[in-house]
């Protein structure tokens, strides 16, 4: 199987587009569809239903993906390694926003400079989605918030984190959550903190910014749950009443994870890290 074929259909089967695919590739529309149609042609299966929007995976079609991006991803790791086989050539790196706003810098400042000759690319989100990016070997390590449970990722390193459920400081806030959008870890576990305490949740509010989630504490329009050190750094911590959680009660430490089949050749670095 061509695997320049598996790079088109990975292309517009992410893009859910032939016209975007073609964008991220270069290439004209009419050459990524019909390469697709080769592709098609080659096993002999339908790969794409045609929507007005677009198009989606057949059935057929997202068993193939799975193995797709494997493949894809494995042809573009032994370019790499044949271009250089010493050094990591590039370093595409996942983060929360949590943890971007506390130590992505410094990661990234270091690594530069120990590494001057390395690429490096950040990408981030919610712990879901960087999971899911790194699944998808869009990146080559992670930063997660708890430690994954995913057979296919191995974790380099642990940051312990200091859990806390972030009140107004002077008024009593209701039981709404405030959290940064759907996927975050923390948002999960407070939900599923007060449920085991029997209290009744009365809504949940996402906001795309941490500092807008500890202003609106400040202000009283609910509580949330994050990691000191974050609260500290956007300057809330003498603004808000804050309530420590025992590791016991909240074990969320930061991982610094990557695939098991895809292991960045600075791993043994990454392990040893310390800034």
């Amino acid at each position: 199987m061509d695997s320049n074929l598996l790079k088109v259909f990975v292309a517009v089967a992410n893009n859910k587009s032939i016209s975007l695919g073609a964008l991220e590739l270069g290439f004209a529309q009419s050459n990524v569809t019909s390469r697709i149609k080769q592709l098609e042609k080659s096993i002999g299966l339908t790969l794409f239903h045609r929507i007005p929007k677009g198009v989606i995976l057949t059935p057929e079609g997202e068993k193939l993906f799975k193995h797709a991006i494997e493949i894809v991803h494995k042809v573009e790791n032994a370019v790499l390694d044949m271009q250089n086989i010493q050094e990591q050539k590039k370093l595409i790196v996942g983060s929360t926003d949590c943890n971007a706003a506390v130590r992505i810098s410094t990661f990234l400042v270091k690594i530069h400079k120990d590494y001057p000759n390395t690429q490096l690319e950040l990408l981030t989100g919610t712990t879901r989605d960087i999971i899911q990016l790194i699944l998808n070997y869009k990146v080559d390590i992670a930063f997660v918030s708890g430690e994954p449970l995913n057979d296919e990722l191995i974790i380099l390193k642990k940051y312990e984190e200091e859990i806390a459920i972030l009140e107004p400081k002077d008024t009593n806030a209701p039981n709404v959550i405030l959290s940064f959008k759907e996927g975050c870890a923390y948002d999960e576990f407070l939900k599923n903190h007060y449920k085991r305490k029997g209290e009744i949740i009365e809504k949940s509010l996402a906001f795309g910014s941490l500092e807008t989630i500890l202003a609106c504490v400040k202000s009283g329009m609910g509580k949330t749950l994050l990691p000191t050190n974050l609260v500290e750094k956007l300057g809330y911590i003498e603004d808000l009443k804050i309530t420590k959680l025992d590791k016991k009660t909240a074990y969320i430490p930061t991982c610094l994870v990557c695939r098991k089949d895809s292991i960045p050749k600075i791993s043994e670095y990454l392990k040893k890290m310390e800034f």
